[in-house]
């Protein structure tokens, strides 16, 4: 398991009963967890006196409740010796604008960015707020950042711009993901390392639906025609219960074949429980290294 174990600013305090009690920083959370399947008791007097608790509803969604949180604040999180700041807000569907469980990936392709000794050309699809974009950026790559909303790409550029790196060689676009690969192909664009993070269901900008299932693989076969001659390294994520890291393996070894890679490997990303020998999946991934 890949574990997301170098946070300051954030943790997993407690998970019981289909829930996990976190801190953002200053702040404590109370959101749900579908794999939180364990009823082990609530030690921690924190769970009655979060800040923000978001209750699933058995109509479908949910709605949070908040104590003494303000509208947004930030946090960080260092990677390769930087300190990346995050602006946090509670959102629709439990989220807070960022996966604390991909800074196990941060650190990974950091290191590689880092090591190449050699400029870096970096796609990054399906990229929300920017965590994965503000590693690369600090570890010295140059990024394209590929969103289908614009109030995501906004919010990666204020994050970018937090860490001070607003003036680093970053494109930011909003467009669908797919029909920008398209595109880049015929362009005869290339990139050294591409960084996939695609949701299970959603639409792009002009409503658009998406399947992971139904449209992972021709995504991979298309993005494996822009990589260059000489990658470094393709990442795939997935919190999609049926495409597990066996599965993720599979696909990348497959459409990347030809580009001749020397290790693939898939593996579950986690998050350690305070006080304990404990750690909560979070999702898997799928690392590429040319």
């Amino acid at each position: 398991m890949w574990m997301a174990n170098g946070w300051k600013d954030y943790e997993v305090l407690e998970a019981d009963g289909g829930e996990k009690l976190e801190r953002w920083g200053d702040y404590f959370l109370v959101r749900p967890d579908p794999q939180v399947i364990w009823q082990t008791g609530r030690k921690d007097k924190r769970w009655k006196s979060a800040n923000g608790h978001y209750t699933r509803s058995s109509k479908g969604g949910g709605s949070w409740e908040f104590h003494n949180l303000p509208e947004t604040w930030d946090i960080t999180y260092t990677a390769n010796g930087r300190a990346l700041t995050f602006r946090l807000k509670p959102f629709s569907f439990k989220h807070t604008g960022l996966f604390p469980e991909q800074a196990a990936n941060w650190d990974w392709f950091s290191e590689l960015i880092a090591n190449a000794n050699r400029p870096v050309k970096v796609l990054n699809l399906f990229a929300y707020t920017g965590g994965a974009t503000l590693a690369a950026l600090a570890a010295g790559a140059q990024v394209t950042h590929v969103d289908a909303s614009k109030g995501m790409v906004a919010w990666a550029r204020e994050n970018a711009a937090l860490s001070g790196l607003a003036d680093r060689p970053a494109r930011w676009l909003v467009d669908d993901c797919t029909k920008f690969a398209q595109r880049e192909i015929r362009r005869g664009s290339t990139y050294d390392a591409i960084i996939l993070d695609p949701p299970s269901y959603g639409r792009g900008p002009k409503g658009e639906l998406w399947k992971l299932e139904e449209t992972i693989y021709p995504l991979l076969l298309l993005l494996a025609e822009l990589l260059s001659d000489e990658p470094l390294f393709f990442l795939l994520n997935s919190y999609t219960t049926g495409l597990q890291s066996g599965v993720l393996t599979y696909m990348l070894k497959e459409t990347l074949r030809k580009k001749k890679p020397r290790c693939v490997e898939g593996g579950e990303l986690g998050l350690p429980v305070s006080g304990t020998d404990l750690v909560l999946p979070c999702g898997c991934a799928g690392r590429v290294v040319f």
